[in-house]
This record gives C-alpha cells, sequence and structure tokens, in this order.
C-alpha cells in the first residue's frame, strides 16, 4: 500500500513536471541570442491605458470569479488566465510587433517568475513533508501560541511553509468549537503575510526584491520593530476575540488524555535550513557569468540556485514518507492553481511594467506625481498606502515591483538614500496583502484547505470587511508612528 502511495505521488509530481517545465526548457533551447532583438523594448510612452485592461480583467477574474461564478471558475480558471494573458500578448504584438513581444515575454517568465514560483514550490513540497500530530486542544492559550509560532517561523521558512505546517493542526484544535471562522481569519493575516516581512523568503514580494538586489537582512534591519509591534498587536487583539468567543460556548467533552505531541518528517527542517543556505549562497557568490537567452540575461547564481531548490524539493518527496503527507491532505492542486495564476499576472503586467517605467512621458504619470513631491523626494506615505492598497486587489508581488520600478529601481539607492521609500513599499506589500484572498499567494492555500475542512470561510468581500475593520487602524498607527523610518509626507 505504502508503495501504490509512492507510486501515485511521483505521478503527480511527474506530471506537474511535465505540465511546466518543458515549456521553460524549450524557451531556453529555442530563443538563442540574437543582439539586435536583445536591444529591442517597449516604448512604455507611446501606450495608453487600454493596454492595461487585460491585467486589471485577470485581477478582476480572480477576484470576482470564485465568488460569482464559482463552478466554472474552479474547473476553468487556468483558460481563464490563460485567455486574458494572450490578449495581453496581442495588443503587445500589434503595438511593438512580434520579436519585441516575444524578447519581453521570455524576460518575464525566466527573469521574474521562474525564480519567483521555484522558491514557492520547494517551500511548498517541503513544508508538506512536515506533520505535527497530538491533541491539542483550540483554547485562547493554544490557539495564541499557533498563531504566535507561525508569525515567528513565517520570516523562517516563508509565510507558504509556515502556513502550510501549521494550518491543518489549528484547524483540528477547533474543529469542535463552534466559532472557529476568526481562527483562520487572524491565521491569514499573521502566519500567512505579517510575519513574513523580515527576509525575501519570508513573502513573495521580498524575494522580488532579492531577486532585483536588495541585500537579504535588509528588511531584518530595517523594519523589524514595525513588524514587532503589528504582530504583537494583533496577537493581543486576537486573544480578546477569541476569549470572548470562547466563553460564549459550550466547553467541549472532556475525552480523557489524549495522544501526546509530536512531529514527524523532521528531514524536511533540515531540507528548509537547506532552501535558506542555498538562498544565501546565491546572494553572495557573483561569478560574473550569465547566459543570454533571447536579451534575457541569467546570471549563473540564480540559474544555480533554481536547481538548487529543484533538487531539494525532489528529495524531500523522496525522503519523507507518503502516509506524512497524505495525513496532511497535501495535494498539488493549491501550488498548481498558484502557478497558473501568477503566471498570468507576470505576463499581463507586462505593459504597465513598460508604462511606468516611462514616468512623466507614460500613461500612469498621474501615479508618479501622486507618490511624488514637487521638489522630486518621494512621498513615503503615499508609497506605503498606494503599494498597500494595491496589493490587496492586484496582489503583493506585482506590486512591489511596479513600485519598486516606479521608484527608480536602483536598489542600491533605495537601500541608502530612500530607505524610507523601499520600507514604505515593503511595509505596504507585505502588511496589506493580508487585506484580501488575493493579497497573497499562501492567503488562496489556507482559505481553500480551511473550506476543505469544514471552516464557514467569508466570501471575498466579507473577508476584506472582517480583516479591514482589524488591520487598517493599525496602518493608521504606522503611517504616524515617530519610529524610523519614519514615513514622511513631504
Amino acid at each position: 500500500m505504502a508503495r501504490s502511495k509512492r507510486r501515485e505521488a511521483s505521478l503527480a509530481a511527474d506530471r506537474l513536471a511535465q505540465r511546466y517545465i518543458p515549456a521553460l526548457v524549450v524557451s531556453c533551447l529555442t530563443f538563442l541570442p540574437q543582439n539586435a532583438l536583445a536591444a529591442a523594448g517597449l516604448d512604455g510612452a507611446a501606450m495608453r491605458w487600454p493596454y492595461a485592461l487585460p491585467f486589471a480583467g485577470l485581477l478582476l477574474s480572480i477576484a470576482m470569479g470564485p465568488l460569482l461564478l464559482p463552478k466554472i471558475w474552479h474547473h476553468h480558471y487556468g483558460k481563464i488566465t490563460a485567455a486574458w494573458s494572450l490578449l495581453a500578448l496581442a495588443a503587445l504584438v500589434v503595438f511593438a510587433g512580434g520579436m519585441a513581444t516575444l524578447a519581453a515575454l521570455v524576460h518575464a517568465m525566466l527573469a521574474e517568475y521562474l525564480g519567483f514560483i521555484v522558491l514557492l514550490f520547494a517551500l511548498y513540497v517541503v513544508a508538506g513533508g512536515i506533520l505535527i500530530t497530538g491533541d491539542i486542544k483550540g483554547t485562547p492559550a493554544a490557539n495564541v501560541g499557533i498563531l504566535a509560532l507561525g508569525t515567528l517561523g513565517a520570516s523562517i521558512v516563508g509565510t507558504t511553509g509556515a502556513a502550510m505546517i501549521l494550518i491543518r493542526p489549528l484547524i483540528r484544535a477547533n474543529r469542535q468549537r463552534r466559532h472557529n471562522t476568526h481562527v483562520v481569519i487572524f491565521f491569514i493575516i499573521l502566519v500567512a503575510n505579517v510575519g513574513g516581512a523580515l527576509s525575501p523568503l519570508g513573502d513573495p514580494p521580498l524575494f522580488v526584491g532579492f531577486l532585483h538586489g536588495v541585500d537579504f537582512f535588509w528588511t531584518t534591519r530595517t523594519i523589524w520593530l514595525q513588524t514587532a509591534l503589528v504582530a504583537v498587536l494583533l496577537l493581543a487583539i486576537f486573544a480578546v476575540v477569541d476569549v470572548w468567543r470562547f466563553r460564549s460556548e459550550s466547553p467541549p467533552a472532556d475525552t480523557g488524555r489524549g495522544e501526546p505531541l509530536r512531529i514527524r518528517g523532521l528531514v524536511n527542517l533540515v531540507l528548509i535550513g537547506a532552501i535558506v543556505a542555498s538562498l544565501l549562497a546565491s546572494a553572495m557568490w557573483r561569478p560574473d557569468i550569465a547566459f543570454d537567452i533571447f536579451g534575457t540575461k541569467l546570471e549563473l547564481e540564480d540559474v544555480a540556485r533554481n536547481l538548487a531548490l529543484l533538487a531539494i524539493a525532489a528529495l524531500s518527496v523522496w525522503l519523507t514518507p507518503d502516509e506524512h503527507r497524505q495525513a496532511n491532505g497535501f495535494t498539488w492542486e493549491p501550488i498548481r492553481e498558484v502557478a497558473k495564476l501568477f503566471a498570468g499576472i507576470f505576463v499581463a503586467i507586462i505593459p504597465v511594467i513598460a508604462m511606468l517605467n516611462a514616468g512623466h512621458h507614460g500613461a500612469f504619470a498621474w501615479l508618479l506625481s501622486a507618490v511624488t513631491a514637487p521638489d522630486g523626494a518621494p512621498r513615503e506615505v503615499v508609497y506605503f498606502w498606494f503599494t498597500g492598497l494595491m496589493s490587496a486587489f492586484l496582489d503583493n508581488a506585482p506590486t512591489y515591483l511596479l513600485f519598486f520600478e516606479l521608484a527608480g529601481g536602483n536598489p542600491q539607492v533605495l537601500m541608502h538614500q530612500l530607505s524610507g521609500t523601499l520600507a514604505s513599499i515593503s511595509m505596504g506589500a507585505v502588511y496589506m496583502g493580508a487585506l484580501t484572498y488575493i493579497g497573497n499567494a499562501p492567503n488562496f492555500m489556507v482559505s481553500s484547505i480551511a473550506r476543505e475542512n469544514g471552516v464557514a470561510m467569508p466570501s471575498f468581500f466579507g473577508y476584506l470587511l472582517r480583516a479591514g475593520a482589524v488591520l487598517i487602524p493599525l496602518f493608521l498607527l504606522l503611517t504616524f508612528l515617530p519610529v524610523a523610518p519614519i514615513l514622511h509626507w513631504h
């Protein structure tokens, strides 16, 4: 039976690999360097706002599809995402020609999307092999402890990793409680978002910044105090709400001494350490060797990091007993959904990035004017709120990239002279990604797992209202907080 389960897991992995990897390999082998085409770019100044409509349509589909047409969306979300992406590419072909569009697509997939999804994939696979068993009673003290543990661990194992390790034990602990929806909502806010603010491993937008040259420990040094303050206040609010809910319920029947708490699949903790080591190594190792693929420069250290992450994921599948993943309810569908949706987002955002790069000459000059004072200084408060609110509805990873480019895109300048601006973008993207289900990739996964396990999760707008009621006052506090980096209004 174990052999059969292992075969099923292997077949699932093979299907995933067969679906996504060949396209990337073909791209790498087919699109050989061509100097004339490498210089080709998209003239964002000549574009107008309709070129951003496929991006807006895709994000609106992600937000409204599960709510208005749940059956159609869940069966065809990949096709819908592909349709919006193809529409964006078709518009670019008409505007700039096939070669320039192809060069932009290769850059988006290889330079932006590949490293992003490989890290998420590795964390999802490795975390899925860690099984926490035993009887945990869903008391306020136990819930606060689990949320605090997840918040602390999110910057180490990633929001995806921490969420996948702890969400099922948390649901099992609170299964007998009549009111348990708020527990998952605060779990999404804290473990799947706020806790990941201190390292590129923690949250997808910070990893996008890392891929663009931001130091690995920059956010750790810069916004640790703000993150600690937000996390502590959220835990305190949760404790008050959970105690109130707990006292209104009948105490669960005492079933006697339960199974002791155990953590299995410990080899995956070692593999998570290997993931961290591979990221740090790629940040420090600079061999100055790059592969030119249709105008996109792939640095050797990035290629080596991606291969190492895939190897670590394969080791996790090989070394972890199938029973652990089965007990965790591990399936490939959540990461498959994230891979498809984010591929579409990274493609559809191509013209938006081009228009933003055009600065005051582009269709989004109004946005640049909004975040920049007349003397040219960035308005950090506006960066914080614009990045945050757009992250909630446009997903925080591409939104981070959008405002990172809007602020100049130079990591050395942003980490030093404009450190307040980069801090504003980082905090907005990470913290406010918790406002909606589509704000951050793990939010999708957690809400899906909770629904599968019988938790009555609110609708898209129901979640937005609950999360906003808790988070908006804290974001206002951050806006006026006299702690460095101080957010300036200019």
